[in-house]
């Protein structure tokens, strides 16, 4: 096939809202559901898919906008659609929830070209690894000590799950009890919290010192990724052998660049980032400044473009995306000894999107 025999033909984007399975807060917000905006790209009678979990906005933004950028361009070329994207949202902003929109777009971009070409993504991109090794992450401080227990040790035993991952910053007077708690359930599997920014530096050197003693190995967000100074001087002063880490809300090579110097774990969300085009930028950043990458979120999203990314350490098994990813498309990976796989039978990303059962969270 050329690249002549595949102009994009259609865009198109619907939003639907999914209820939590409880109440859910961590550190600085509560919710009681998810957005996923899920968009579907036309070119030579095949059709890319590509989603983001973002607002019900942004469907217009694709239809009305962003569509028009990309309708006739090479489905082949993806690297001039993603550039002409970026430069043509140039008086909107690049952050936020532009930036999502276009990581919606360029993931259907390349779930389209590997299926034009028979391919899986993985194969389009280049593999570095079969699998990828995936932690449990949940814990939200709107549980119950049980139920974090429950959570947290379901993902040990049933899904093999090395480390798993709980939120903290609510009641930070409570977080250190419930995190003896968490380390009683899973017995030796590393635990990670993450407080999605709910600390000054100084709060979280403070409880970072507590939370050491039950093994604590992973520190996200203790401070805003917004304040680079904050999180230098945790990663400068925290405890031995915590690792401090944030990406989340990286939407552009410049966030991510202002962060490399003051992590020793950088996060990226192939939802937030410019779809697998920015990841696999953020990837080769990584590479380049022997830092490790670890796939926010998303699990079977990022599958294919986490195989190829060379500095990868681990992807989040985040429970509100793993629900809603086995709910609403086959073809979603199964943990298998703490690892998921791609299906390399099955071209793109290898997944169906139950249209009829997301009818009934349809909201645009």
């Amino acid at each position: 096939m050329t690249r002549d025999e595949a102009p994009v033909e259609r865009v198109s984007a619907a939003a639907y809202e999914i209820p939590t399975d409880a109440p859910e807060a961590d550190g600085t917000l509560a919710w009681d559901s998810t957005t996923l905006v899920v968009v579907e790209i036309a070119a030579a009678g095949k059709i890319g898919l590509g989603y983001t979990y973002s607002d019900a906005s942004i469907t217009a933004l694709i239809e009305r906008k962003l569509a028009g950028i990309i309708i006739t361009r090479s489905a082949l070329d993806i690297a001039e659609a993603n550039t002409a994207l970026w430069h043509g949202i140039r008086n909107l902003g690049r952050s936020g929830l532009v930036a999502t929109a276009i990581s919606a777009i360029d993931t259907a971009v390349w779930d389209l070209k590997a299926k034009l070409l028979g391919l899986p993504v993985a194969t389009l991109l280049g593999c570095c690894r079969d699998n990828v090794e995936i932690y449990g992450s949940g814990g939200f401080t709107t549980y119950s000590d049980e139920r974090l227990r429950d959570q947290l040790a379901g993902w040990v035993e049933r899904d093999g799950c090395r480390s798993v991952k709980m939120k903290i910053g609510s009641e930070p007077e409570r977080d250190p009890d419930r995190v003896k708690a968490a380390r009683r359930a899973i017995d030796g599997a590393a635990l990670f919290v993450d407080a999605n920014g709910a600390f000054s530096a100084q709060q979280a050197l403070g409880i970072a010192e507590r939370i050491a003693e039950d093994g604590v190995l992973w520190f996200e967000e203790p401070v805003s990724s917004d304040d680079p100074r904050g999180l230098a001087l945790i990663q400068s002063n925290g405890p031995a052998g915590m690792d401090i880490a944030a990406g989340e809300y990286g939407y552009n090579l410049d966030d991510f660049r202002r962060l490399l110097p003051v992590v020793d774990v950088l996060q990226a969300d192939v939802t937030r980032c410019g779809g697998i085009t920015g990841f696999m930028q953020v990837a080769a950043l990584c590479e380049a400044h022997h830092v490790d990458l670890s796939g926010h979120c998303a699990p079977a999203l990022h599958l294919h473009a986490a195989c190829s990314a060379p500095r990868l350490r681990h992807l989040e098994w985040f429970h509100d995306h793993v629900r809603i990813e086995h709910m609403l498309f086959d073809g979603a990976p199964v943990p298998r000894d703490g690892r998921i796989a791609p299906d390399l039978s099955r071209p793109g990303f290898g997944l169906d999107f139950k249209r009829r059962d997301a009818e009934r969270y349809r909201v645009q």
